[in-house]
């Protein structure tokens, strides 16, 4: 009898592209990804890079059809699903992973200095340089002011998703330099958000007085987390601890709490990913309810939903609009001014915080790492007809770049014996820990 059926079930059809789909993604991710880590970058930039190269840039470029069959129209949204709930997740690990207790004197205070130093040259130095090329690269219903601002907001990011697996391949999560920069990158974002969702309020129409409520509602959530939730999920930490398991009304809590803090955050308007971390941040502080936690989460999360995140992105992103003269020069700028705001603004910053010139360098390029944020920036700004494409492309680029460049810096400021011995200076010398852990 055959097999085939003469009128087939849509959803078994919409199942039978969505696995190929997700067959080609895994594998890719896991190619690019292990030849990443033999160039010395980590994996995460080649999970990266691989969906770029699975979307219209290479793989459409050389196979349009092949391309066009694999990821049609009907599987896009599925994909765009489930790189939602990956990085919602991922950032609830991130969160829930801090270590309390590992907190040093005036850390806030230390991580807002320098997420003030991270964000205030790149905001000033990308939106000089959207100033110059309003000209060249803007929409003509995009004011210069506008303009200037989203090129310096793209520019002010710093990859949160991607620092934290960064942090978390090395084991720094929790070291002096791995909480301050989270801690600071995570500021960061949520600031050039809001200038994001004030610069959609006016171009949309509401005036910058339309993203007063998406701010006040996002400090309401974050208080309503930390203050009411963490507090009711206690006990759960406690019994967790104390059997040594996290069972099914456990595992129900900790899927559910951080899926509808993103779907809040969205709903709020900003993007899913804070919801994700606040939740977090608001999951028990026992140490064995964290690894418990993430041993049973943080693998499939990290091999199967986030190289899909990175394949949707990577779909979007077009390099094509980049060529001539004039669009390499301005291409240069926005690069520059990226780099520069970011590197030596946190890299002075932390050298005032007390720390020495190599630790103060290897956070500067930590910061310096922007990697899908700025894709997700960008890809509302296209999508609300901020920006073009060409400017896209260019942002795209400076993504890829800076993240690229991230680990090196790091490792040429700070290598692996120096890395885990970091104190601000005045506790004890950075040479003497040297010493002294050589010695012992």
């Amino acid at each position: 009898m055959p097999l085939l059926l003469t009128a087939p079930d849509p959803n078994l059809a919409l199942i039978l592209k969505v696995l190929p789909a997700l067959v080609v993604i895994l594998l890719a991710a896991a190619i690019c990804g292990r030849l990443a880590q033999m160039v010395m970058q980590p994996r995460v930039l080649g999970e990266m890079v691989a969906g770029v190269l699975l979307g219209p840039t290479l793989f459409g470029w050389l196979f349009p059809e092949a391309q066009a069959a694999l990821f049609p129209p009907e599987v896009r949204p599925v994909l765009y699903v489930l790189s939602t709930i990956g990085l919602t997740l991922y950032m609830f690990l991130v969160g829930a992973g801090l270590d309390h207790s590992a907190r040093t004197p005036g850390e806030v205070r230390k991580a807002s200095v320098l997420a003030v130093s991270g964000i205030v040259p790149s905001l000033l130095l990308g939106s000089g340089a959207g100033l110059l090329l309003h000209g060249l690269l803007s929409r003509p219903d995009v004011s210069p002011v506008q303009f200037a601002l989203f090129v310096g907001g793209a520019l002010s990011l710093t990859a949160f998703p991607m620092l934290a697996r960064i942090l978390y391949e090395r084991g720094l999560e929790n070291s002096p330099i791995g909480r301050l920069t989270l801690l600071a990158a995570s500021i960061d974002d949520a600031l050039a958000w809001c200038i994001l969702a004030v610069l959609s309020a006016v171009h949309l129409g509401a005036g910058p007085a339309g993203a007063l409520p998406t701010i006040a509602l996002t400090a309401v959530f974050a208080v309503v987390m930390l203050k009411v939730v963490a507090p009711m999920l206690r006990p759960m930490g406690r019994t967790v601890a104390r059997t040594g398991r996290l069972g099914p009304t456990g595992m129900y809590a900790v899927i559910l709490i951080p899926l509808t803090a993103g779907w809040l955050t969205d709903w709020i308007g900003v993007y899913a990913v804070f919801g994700g971390f606040f939740a977090g941040l608001a999951m028990p502080r026992d140490p064995a309810f964290r690894e418990i936690l993430h041993g049973r989460m943080m693998e499939v999360v990290t091999t199967l939903l986030l190289p899909t995140f990175f394949t949707f992105s990577g779909l979007n992103t077009h390099l094509g609009g980049i060529a001539g003269g004039a669009m390499l020069a301005a291409f240069g700028l926005i690069l520059a001014a990226g780099f520069c705001g970011k590197y030596f603004g946190c890299a002075l910053s932390m050298r005032g915080l007390g720390f020495g010139w190599r630790e103060s360098y290897a956070v500067g390029a930590l910061m310096n790492a922007r990697g899908l944020m700025i894709l997700i920036f960008i890809n509302i700004g296209l999508a609300q007809g901020m920006i073009t494409q060409e400017l896209f492309a260019m942002l795209v680029l400076v993504a890829v770049l800076t993240t690229a460049g991230a680990l090196p810096l790091y490792k040429l400021a700070l290598p692996e014996r120096l890395e885990r011995t970091v104190e601000p200076a005045g506790q004890r010398p950075l040479e003497e820990q040297v010493v002294k852990s050589n010695s012992g």
